[in-house]
């Protein structure tokens, strides 16, 4: 039962590794530019691979899993926000006057930017939809994949609780 667990959190570490690869792509490749919002949700995709990595470390140990859950609502509640966001800046939800800034504001203690500014260092604009796919723009796309993660953190955790009220 454990080996299925880890193979599921390590599942889910990789469609996150895949998802920064794909954003790597997009912008050294198809020489689309990242926004600083596009960059912010490059470090929720981050965060759940971390999440989901912990999660494969040590999935036998409840601690480790809960951890593992709050670590990966935040990622992806912080990455719906961010896309929802926006979003509602490429529809014109949002006014244009609540744009967001050019550049990244990562703390003194974790500058990603200077630090990897292939990675994240911003260069585009919040409002620009410069990639669709099927009718929906990247952060549309962010959405859809956000949700999919809670709805999935949903299940661990219903799963979870059920296993635990199951056990004799």
């Amino acid at each position: 039962m454990t080996h299925h667990r880890t193979l599921s959190w390590l599942f889910l570490a990789a469609t996150t590794l895949t998802l920064e690869l794909a954003a790597l792509y997009f912008q050294h490749v198809m020489s689309l530019e990242p926004c600083v919002l596009c960059i912010y949700q490059r470090v929720a995709v981050g965060i759940l691979f971390v999440a989901f990595l912990f999660g494969a470390f040590a999935p036998h140990l409840s601690i480790v899993r809960w951890l593992s859950y709050l670590i990966w609502s935040a990622g992806a509640l912080w990455g719906l926000y961010l896309a929802l966001k926006q979003s509602g800046l490429q529809l014109g939800i949002i006014p244009p006057s609540m744009s967001c800034d050019v550049n990244a504001k990562f703390p003194d203690w974790l500058k990603l930017d200077e630090w990897f500014p292939a990675i994240f260092q911003p260069s585009g604009f919040c409002d620009d939809i410069q990639w669709q796919f099927v009718g929906l723009s990247m952060a549309q796309w962010m959405i859809v994949i956000m949700a999919g993660y809670l709805l999935l953190l949903s299940l661990f955790i219903f799963l979870d609780i059920r296993a635990k009220i199951n056990r004799p």
